[in-house]
């Protein structure tokens, strides 16, 4: 079995390098990661320059550009085969709610799903980051549970693991996002040279994190697991939108 491993905290990452090690135990490797820290980066390609592929020290290769680049790239010019799996992480921080849509950890197992690759995101719940080992654990034991099952079709997981020792998970919880409050405003400052400079605020509060959201598993001490969509069509909306067009053409 082969799988891809990538991040958004770049190749250098302390997840990524824990999640690489479990991995390599039961599967063959392949690191394709940023050179630097991408968090945030959502889906995005590079489109206005070419890309560099460059190997690190301990075998890791890294690329000048978006977790999306390195999954993009690595599938569709630098592997001779396509992977078995796609899987980003371990994320330093939560990717839960409305982080997904944000996060360029999702994006980099979302590039993978759409390129026909089961795929998963995986991150480490919590601010202490002291058990990326827990998340490595986890994530090994999905790839085992893949191996045993027939999939008829690509699938995309996004794992949310607490920071905690594994012995204190109260199991697996399969789950659907939750939502935020809207985010903290930005923050602004002057930068040395007398320039107003603005950092972007906190993210929300969680909103909606009930009973089998991604938020209220993680608070429990479970590892969430959710299933991804990519479809973003509001199908409620298509008959209102139709009438709307419908009484402006006329």
């Amino acid at each position: 079995m082969r799988i891809l491993l990538s991040n958004d905290d770049g190749y250098f990452s302390p997840g990524l390098a824990c999640l690489a090690e479990a991995i390599s135990a039961i599967a063959e490797v392949v690191v394709v990661a940023p050179e630097r820290d991408r968090s945030g980066a959502s889906n995005s390609l590079t489109l206005d320059r070419p890309l560099k592929l460059r190997r690190a020290a301990n075998g890791f290769y890294y690329v000048n550009g978006t977790p999306t680049d390195c999954v993009h790239l690595a599938v569709t010019g630098m592997l001779d085969t396509q992977p078995d799996m796609v899987i980003s992480g371990i994320n330093s921080g939560a990717n839960m709610g409305d982080d997904t849509i944000y996060s360029g950890t999702v994006a980099a197992a979302t590039e993978g799903f759409l390129l026909g690759i089961p795929s998963i995101a995986v991150s480490l719940a919590g601010r202490e980051l002291a058990h990326y080992a827990t998340a490595a654990r986890v994530v090994t034991d999905l790839v085992r549970r893949f191996e045993k099952n027939i999939h008829t079709q690509p699938w995309l997981l996004n794992v949310n693991v607490p920071d905690i020792p594994h012995e204190l998970l109260q199991g697996m919880e399969i789950t659907r996002l939750g939502k935020r409050h809207k985010a903290e405003p930005v923050v602004k400052a002057t930068n040395p040279h007398g320039e107003t400079v603005y950092w972007v605020g906190a993210p929300g509060k969680a909103q909606d994190a009930g009973e089998g959201t991604d938020f209220h598993a993680v608070a429990n001490q479970r590892v969430s697991v959710t299933p991804l969509q990519i479809d973003l069509t509001q199908y409620s909306q298509i008959d209102a939108v139709r009438g709307w067009l419908a009484g402006v053409a006329s």
